[in-house]
């Protein structure tokens, strides 16, 4: 045998490992990004979308929020009695009812309906980001309510300028804003 025909013998095995070796790291990343789509969906894409660019709220964030709240499931009751998808309880609802530029003929019972309440979960987002200066702030009302970040911004232990909430004194507000501003980053970096 010569040297030659010694070599490309010997390349054969080494192209196979890599090719082998690059259409692993190809599957897992396919099968990790699939497994992270799941996990971050964007169910409900019509009504997001649709509301999202009615009431100029990222649908990014939107779908943060519903995640976060829901798990995306419509027929979700937390412990305190919020409902739905975006976790709307009755007094919200009727808040933002009477807010609403165009009123309908939803009602509280609606809220399980994930037209309903997209719809009105994002214009309470849309209320509070006009509200307050900065996101964190503002999904921090979403969760904890308005009356208490107002509190919270009033007090220089929680905010330094009055307009940012530099600590949340609620323990379950505070994991919840990291939720969602986390889960916005991955869903920034799976559909950008």
């Amino acid at each position: 045998m010569t040297k030659k025909q010694s070599k490309s013998k010997k390349g054969y095995p080494v192209f196979f490992l890599l090719a082998a070796f690059v259409f692993s790291v190809v599957w897992i990343y396919f099968i990790s990004y699939n497994l992270y789509c799941e996990a971050y969906p964007k169910k409900y894409q019509d009504f997001v979308e649709r509301y999202s660019a009615e009431y100029q709220v990222d649908d990014v964030l939107v779908y943060s929020v519903i995640r976060s709240e829901s798990r995306f499931n419509p027929d979700a009751v937390s412990d305190i009695g919020a409902c739905g998808l975006m976790q709307i309880t009755e007094e919200t609802f009727d808040w933002a009812k009477s807010r609403i530029p165009e009123p309908d003929n939803a009602t509280y019972a609606d809220i399980f309906d994930p037209e309903t309440n997209i719809k009105y979960g994002v214009y309470i987002l849309h209320l509070l980001l006009d509200e307050f200066v900065d996101e964190r702030t503002a999904v921090a009302a979403y969760h904890a309510g308005w009356g208490s970040v107002k509190e919270w911004l009033d007090d220089p232990e929680h905010s330094s300028n009055g307009q940012e909430i530099d600590t949340i004194p609620f323990q379950d507000t505070d994991a919840y804003v990291n939720q969602v501003l986390q889960t916005e980053k991955i869903y920034i970096k799976l559909y950008s």
